[in-house]
């Protein structure tokens, strides 16, 4: 597997991005440009297919949100635990100084230089991808979503 750094830390699942996304794009515009006004009921039929087809949209969009949202909440676990690895003490004062995408960000330093960095995020304001282009010494994560 190829070591992770910043600039390919980026993750696509071909299935979801190249394959069930676009298709699901592709059949509700086709149905919307199929959409046929010229009676009562193709009116009804044209609308049945039209809500049949957002919902195909929504379902791979849904799924995502789902293992992303999951995937922060594990992550917030996962520095909770580090942090107080590293100093004794809890997480929840750092916590509540730092948004969520800076937490994020914060999870690929090294154990020797998260806690300098974070308290640079703290009081920078840095941003994540600020955050990140300043790690050194990259932490991968070859099981994210």
């Amino acid at each position: 597997m190829k070591t992770q750094t910043f600039e390919n830390h980026t993750r696509y699942f071909p299935f979801h991005h190249f394959v069930v996304t676009p298709l699901s794009l592709i059949f509700f515009f086709w149905t919307v440009f199929r959409m046929d006004f010229s009676s009562t009921d193709q009116i009804l039929t044209s609308l049945y297919y039209l809500i049949g087809a957002f919902l195909l949209v929504l379902l791979p969009l849904l799924a995502r949100v789902y293992a992303l949202k999951l995937q922060n909440r594990l992550i917030l676990n996962e520095m909770r635990m580090r942090y107080f690895h590293l100093t004794g003490t809890s997480f929840y004062s750092k916590e509540e100084k730092l948004r969520l995408g800076q937490i994020i960000a914060l999870r690929f330093a090294g154990d020797e230089e998260l806690l300098p960095l974070m308290e640079k995020a703290i009081q920078q304001g840095m941003s994540p991808k600020e955050i990140k282009k300043s790690i050194k010494n990259w932490q991968g994560d070859y099981r994210r979503v």
